[in-house]
């Protein structure tokens, strides 16, 4: 059998859409009903909403948990999603959550010495260390494990059917991959199918 892979060199605007339009394809090719699309600020799931509406495939967009400084999804984006149907899912990251405050130190405190983290640094948990195997491929890769987690954690996809990840670094998308779902519970029985598409290197320069 033989598959082809659309790696990208840079990172451009219209990666996003080379990327969706590859997805759509894949998806219709496959049968593939859920397409899971991480999304921080609500631009790329604005987008990919957009791009799904009425093709009978379920636009998934899961944005980051909410956190002290409250969400990162702005509002006009979010509405726009909800309207053109998609559904978001904001919840804890599955390779973060408690593990993440770990890392943190407790607070400074006047004439004592800066106190240690709560776990020590060369003991990286278990969520950490999954996440940065992961990122060996590129950082989308780890984002369409977790995405895909979060979301049948939230029960917004059904477990242990092949769904289609969109991830990628910063701001856009250059990774997608095939994989059957699963909870956090039962991480090991994700299973990827496919790679559809990621950048060429871990890190690809932004386009000056």
């Amino acid at each position: 059998m033989k598959r082809d892979i659309l790696y990208f060199k840079e990172e451009k605007q219209e990666n996003i859409d080379l990327l969706l339009k590859l997805v759509k394809q894949k998806a219709i090719e496959k049968g593939i009903k859920h397409i899971v699309i991480a999304s921080t600020r609500g631009e790329t799931g604005a987008r990919a909403a957009e791009y799904f509406r009425g093709t009978g495939i379920q636009a998934i967009v899961v944005t980051h948990q909410v956190g002290p400084s409250g969400p990162e999804l702005t509002q006009k984006n979010e509405v726009k999603i909800r309207a053109l149907g998609a559904k978001i899912v904001t919840c804890t990251h599955a390779f973060g959550g408690v593990s993440g405050s770990l890392r943190r130190s407790p607070k400074m405190e006047a004439g004592k010495p800066r106190p240690e983290p709560f776990w020590p640094a060369y003991v990286p948990s278990t969520g950490e260390l999954i996440a940065n195997v992961l990122r060996l491929f590129s950082q989308g890769m780890k984002v369409c494990f977790e995405i895909v987690v979060m979301a049948a954690d939230a029960g917004v996809i059904p477990v242990g059917i092949n769904v289609i990840a969109v991830g990628g670094q910063g701001r856009g998308a250059d990774t997608a991959i095939v994989l059957k779902s699963a909870n956090s519970s039962n991480f090991f029985d994700l299973d990827v199918e496919e790679i559809l598409a990621k950048p060429i290197t871990k890190r690809i320069p932004v386009e000056s």
